[in-house]
């Protein structure tokens, strides 16, 4: 028997992608400023299909990753001020500190959410679910200009290395962190959405350091 909803959901997601391939073949300002509108209103579109298609448990999941999404504006900034691995190009649209597009404030709800939707109740599924879907972000994500690796990282195909595995525990930690917080109160949901967060950036900085810093300390 189909879960309710589902072609609904699919669709809203479909529209995202398709929408964000349209955004490739636009110039700046114009780019940085239809993200940010793509991104909100995806946001505003998620929660109420899922309501209207009477389902909670995606609506419920949705406002445990918004703030998930919103914190994962730190790791961010950590890694394009200070360790210098990561560029946010300036396409317009409205910035952080002149470094962070806001947009990214929401971008990170869909990928996480997908992640959770087919992982079940398997953080295993939730890794691979999370490597499969970033990967091919990473991959978007210079075509779109919204963020780049330096030549800080090591690369292939344009994609740093380092990120993958941070990534694939992303996806196993925001599981996790929603099974062990759907029935709890808000604040505690949004207590585990910055440990998720915070957990993100410390997968990060052990990456890197293991694939660059230490390798590079190996071979020399």
């Amino acid at each position: 028997m189909q879960t309710p909803g589902v072609r609904a959901l699919v669709i809203v997601h479909v529209v995202l992608v398709g929408a964000f391939a349209l955004i490739a073949l636009l110039d700046p300002p114009a780019q940085g400023w239809a993200v940010l509108g793509c991104v909100v209103l995806y946001n505003v579109a998620l929660p109420l299909t899922a309501r209207a298609v009477n389902r909670p448990d995606v609506l419920a999941l949705w406002a445990f990753l918004l703030p998930v999404s919103l914190f994962q504006l730190l790791p961010d900034w950590v890694l394009a001020a200070q360790v210098g691995t990561l560029r946010f190009p300036d396409t317009g649209g409205i910035r952080v500190a002149d470094t962070i597009p806001v947009a990214m404030a929401g971008m990170w709800v869909a990928p996480l959410l997908i992640t959770v939707l087919v992982a079940g109740e398997s953080a295993w599924r939730a890794a691979v679910a999370a490597l499969v879907l970033f990967a091919g972000a990473e991959f978007a994500a210079p075509v779109l200009a919204v963020w780049e690796p330096t030549t800080a990282a090591s690369q292939v195909g344009g994609v740093a290395l380092y990120v993958l595995p941070a990534e694939a525990a992303l996806g196993a930690a925001t599981l996790v962190a929603w099974r062990w917080a759907r029935d709890r109160t808000r604040v505690e949901q949004v207590g585990a959405a910055l440990g998720v967060a915070t957990f993100y950036l410390g997968a990060l900085a052990l990456a890197h350091f293991l694939l660059d810093q230490a390798t590079y300390s190996i071979s020399v």
